[in-house]
């Protein structure tokens, strides 16, 4: 087997993204919560505010997965990190060595723009992740617990807020 070509993703791979989107939904028993559309996607991927960016793995001329990031900033380093938000390889194309080269060229990035870390998220029962990502080297971080606002809490939190309207920083 022969290893996969690893390409930045561009607006056409739009419709793929989110069919791998999808696919990864439904195996992590998430399909109710996938709400993206081509739309949105292109917009925060390669609209004029990009708030991330995608990688495409492929064999020849199948897509055997994808990876979707965007970098941070951790005040404590200086520096930015990279995280990365959604990992998926096709089944067919399982321990052949497609995530571990879609992770070698995050790091790449992540080297390149002088990232202090990667970090990412794991189900806890996805065991077979949790192994392949430990035979690189990660380590779960126990001493921190993430927490989430859904847009109907923000939205709350939004109309009590006291503070004046600041308008969002442009990059």
């Amino acid at each position: 087997m022969s290893e996969p070509g690893i390409r930045e993703a561009n607006s056409a791979d739009v419709p793929i993204l989110l069919t791998l989107i999808r696919e990864l939904a439904e195996y992590e028993r998430l399909s109710h919560e996938v709400v993206a559309t081509d739309e949105l996607l292109a917009a925060q991927l390669f609209g004029p505010e990009r708030v991330a960016h995608a990688l495409i793995a492929e064999q020849g001329v199948d897509v055997s997965g994808f990876a979707l990031y965007f970098f941070t900033f951790s005040t404590f380093l200086g520096r930015p990190g990279l995280y990365l938000e959604d990992l998926f390889v096709r089944p067919a194309w399982r321990s052949q060595g497609v995530g571990r080269a879609l992770l070698g060229a995050l790091a790449a990035r992540a080297v390149a723009r002088g990232c202090g870390r990667m970090e990412w998220a794991v189900l806890n029962w996805n065991e077979s992740a949790i192994r392949f990502y430990r035979s690189l080297g990660a380590r779960p971080q126990d001493e921190w617990t993430v927490y989430r606002l859904t847009r109907p809490a923000i939205a709350a939190l939004n109309s009590t807020a006291r503070l004046q309207h600041v308008p969002p920083s442009r990059p």
